[in-house]
């Protein structure tokens, strides 16, 4: 018999945007870049699933905004929280770690824009970088 799939839950600080994924997420993506440092106030810690395993549970106050000429970022418009990013024409969509609900699994795997990263982050030096 095989197991069921993974199943996680996710929220804003308030409540009013709700998700569940389904199935195995990506490893965890530490962005430096400065939209992620301007948006969240430090570097973004970040996961990713296909659409397809994706389910908005209550979209109530979910906001998108258009960060680039390639990207959007979902945030909640009632706390502020800072949720998603995805990029236009693709099939998956990237879930700010720290939103998941209970214990995740996952690990940090790489480092992306470290060369915009804040003075007073450190780098692991043991994790690849990225872009």
């Amino acid at each position: 018999m095989m197991d069921s799939p993974q199943t996680l839950t996710g929220s804003c600080l308030c409540g009013g945007v709700r998700y569940r994924v389904t199935g195995p997420l990506r490893p965890i993506i530490a962005c430096h870049c400065s939209q992620c440092r301007k948006t969240s106030g430090s570097y973004v810690l970040a996961t990713s699933c296909p659409l397809e395993r994706f389910e908005l549970i209550s979209d109530e106050t979910l906001s998108w905004y258009r960060a680039s000429e390639t990207a959007e970022r979902g945030f909640c418009s009632r706390c502020g929280g800072n949720l998603f990013w995805k990029a236009d024409g693709e099939d998956r969509i990237s879930l700010f770690a720290g939103c998941l609900d209970g214990e995740t699994g996952l690990e940090i795997a790489a480092q992306w824009y470290v060369s915009d990263k804040s003075d007073f982050v450190k780098i692991d030096p043991d994790l690849p970088q990225g872009p």
